[in-house]
């Protein structure tokens, strides 16, 4: 049984998904932070090139 413990606690693979997993999470809060920020003002940015292609037509 403490061969069973000992290996279960130095066993490190399911680790890099940890990691990974992490990571990805950490981006998609930056990605939602960002996007509540700039969102608006994104909006009317791309509302005003819009406005003005069908201006061009």
């Amino acid at each position: 049984m403490s061969q069973f413990v000992t290996k279960f606690f130095k066993d490190e693979s399911g680790a890099t998904a940890i990691e990974y997993s992490l990571l990805a999470a950490g981006m998609a809060v930056a990605v939602i932070a960002a996007v509540g920020a700039f969102g608006d003002s994104l909006a009317t940015f791309f509302g005003q090139i819009a406005g003005k292609l069908q201006l061009a037509e």
